[in-house]
């Protein structure tokens, strides 16, 4: 699809002015009215799925016969239609004063008196069609269960709202994150939105103008197109009262601290030139920690494609992708496992760098690791000294590009758990998410202490036997860098969003996978029926299975179940 224009300044004046005239309109506006357009989406939604798939795999370079097209639904479609029904749920709690009825029976305390919120599964069909998944969201300190309820929906805590015009900056990477967080600020900020498109998927604007068609007639939105020009104006300007963006650590400098030889002075000195309220998700460096234990040949094997997965999905461009797989020194089966990792890297086909100066990156990595395994054009493999003064512990590589760090220990599966938790606590830069993985005879054997470690990861989303960027796909998690950073240090940004629970103080969100698909699965006493996941990049029949789940999540019917499951199945 084409990209639209660059926005004019005259048009965007006039679309942050009728933003303004309707913002109290719109914070005061009945939940029942507000429900109601959000139920509205999901036919709008199913009803341009297809050309938004078709758009953004074309952009990506993906043929048509891709089972990789199966991302863009996932990532896209599906990512948005599937957080409508949870938020609404909780919407129609908050209309009638039954919000405690949301968690009730579902929340738990630590020893350590930390309060735990299950999440998922929320419903019947969560326990079909996410069959082993389960998600918590852990609360910041000092929330109790008492207090739980009042932290919750804080936006419709006020009888008077005066409102405020957002300003979200969309991501190009993944197709959801714009509408997603437009969402947010509509019902968890109780904002109006102008959302500025991402020059690398501004092809998608059309699109999504044409299923919120709802809110932007009724003055509630607007969509902007253009470069970072357009988007200067946009965070300077006197209409915007709030800011959002998914992106980078160096953009939220520029939009914060400015440009040129005085910005770095500026930001050490915390001398912002632009403070308005600002939130953001930034990404970071990811890691995933291999807990050593005994695993058996398809364990190597399965654990493999869920780490070549959690990095080359998107073709690596996933500010959640697995940048630095953790290994541990003494485990007999470390090269076992880094050859499966090699295998199933070779096994891929090669896939465009789709986003702007990828394989120049991926070039001026490979030059500076000689001894870089190559797979195809663009996939790298690089061992690093954990203990060098290297880029890979400090800068996201936005790329297909895997850095493996072998730290010492390892005959000790909690001692060097416990380290390992210290070493990506201290030594590696971002807290947006980290995956670990745990066979579950070890995690038995741990007991508490498996907890007590995950207590004590500093990060926003935890994925045990999942990669974290399941996280992304869960609405009622809470989805953002671990709480704490300061404008200045921003690392992987601050606030949270999706959190269709609404929790006002979230600190982290957990979610545990399964070890293995079924029926491999029941020997290890696991109770599910999954097969292979659909985001899997090795997953043959990920296209048909995840348009078929997304037209499920559109117009959802029992009658499409046994189609997903055959479709899953051949996976």
């Amino acid at each position: 699809m084409p990209t639209p224009p660059d926005t004019d300044r005259a048009r965007l004046d006039a679309d942050l002015a009728v933003l303004q005239a309707r913002a109290t309109e719109w914070a005061r506006l009945p939940l029942a009215l507000k429900i109601e357009m959000l139920e509205d989406l999901r036919p709008r939604l199913g009803a341009v799925a297809a050309r938004w798939v078709a758009a953004a795999s074309e952009a990506k370079g993906l043929p048509g016969d891709s089972p990789w097209r199966g991302e863009e639904w996932v990532s896209g479609p599906w990512a948005v239609l599937q957080y409508l029904e949870p938020l609404a749920e909780t919407l129609r709690h908050v209309e009638a004063g039954t919000l405690a009825e949301r968690v009730a029976g579902r929340v738990r305390q630590r020893p350590d008196g930390q309060t735990i919120v299950e999440v998922l599964p929320d419903g019947l069909m969560d326990r079909v069609l996410l069959s082993g998944v389960e998600a918590e969201v852990w609360q910041a300190p000092g929330v109790t269960p008492e207090t739980l309820v009042g932290t919750m929906a804080g936006v419709y805590q006020d009888p008077a709202p005066e409102g405020a015009v957002a300003l979200v900056l969309g991501a190009g990477n993944i197709a959801s994150i714009p509408p997603l967080d437009v969402l947010y600020r509509l019902y968890a900020e109780g904002e109006v939105v102008l959302l500025k498109m991402n020059p690398v998927n501004a092809y998608l604007g059309p699109i999504l103008e044409e299923a919120f068609a709802a809110f932007v007639e009724a003055g509630y939105l607007r969509i902007a197109y253009g470069d970072a020009d357009v988007g200067g104006t946009l965070t300077t300007h006197e209409a915007v009262d709030t800011i959002h963006m998914t992106g980078s650590e160096r953009t939220f400098d520029a939009i914060v601290f400015g440009t040129g030889p005085e910005a770095a002075d500026r930001k050490r000195r915390d001398a912002p030139v632009n403070d308005k309220p600002f939130s953001s998700e930034l990404g970071g460096v990811t890691p995933c920690v291999v807990v050593p234990g005994d695993w058996s040949e398809p364990d190597l094997d399965f654990q493999a494609e869920r780490v070549v997965t959690s990095k080359m999905h998107n073709s690596g461009f996933n500010c959640i992708g697995t940048q630095l797989l953790v290994l541990p020194e003494a485990w007999p089966q470390r090269e076992a496992f880094l050859d499966a990792v090699r295998r199933v890297l070779a096994s891929l086909d090669d896939r465009p760098a789709y986003y702007p100066g990828a394989q120049d990156r991926i070039e001026a990595a490979a030059s500076e690791h000689e001894d870089a395994e190559r797979f195809g054009t663009s996939r790298l493999l690089v061992e690093i000294d954990p203990e060098a003064d290297a880029a890979a512990f400090t800068e996201e590589f936005f790329g297909p590009v895997l850095y493996v760090a072998t730290l010492p220990g390892g005959d000790d599966a909690g001692a060097w758990l416990d380290d390992a938790v210290a070493f990506c606590n201290e030594r590696v830069m971002g807290t947006l998410g980290i995956t670990v993985l745990v066979h579950p005879r070890t995690q038995r054997r741990l007991g508490d202490r498996f907890e007590d470690a995950v207590a004590r990861l500093r990060y926003g989303t935890i994925g045990v036997n999942l990669w974290a960027g399941a996280g992304f796909f869960a609405p009622q998690a809470a989805w953002g860098a671990f709480p704490g950073h300061v404008r200045n240090d921003i690392q992987s940004g601050s606030g949270t969003v999706h959190n269709a629970l609404l929790f006002g103080q979230p600190q982290k969100t957990v979610v545990t996978g399964f070890w293995a698909p079924f029926p491999r699965s029941v020997f290890f006493g696991e109770r599910h029926a999954a097969p292979p996941p659909l985001w899997f990049v090795t997953n043959a029949s990920a296209a048909e299975t995840a348009e078929k789940v997304t037209k499920y999540a559109a117009d959802p019917s029992a009658l499409r179940l046994p189609g997903i499951v055959a479709s899953a199945l051949r996976g």
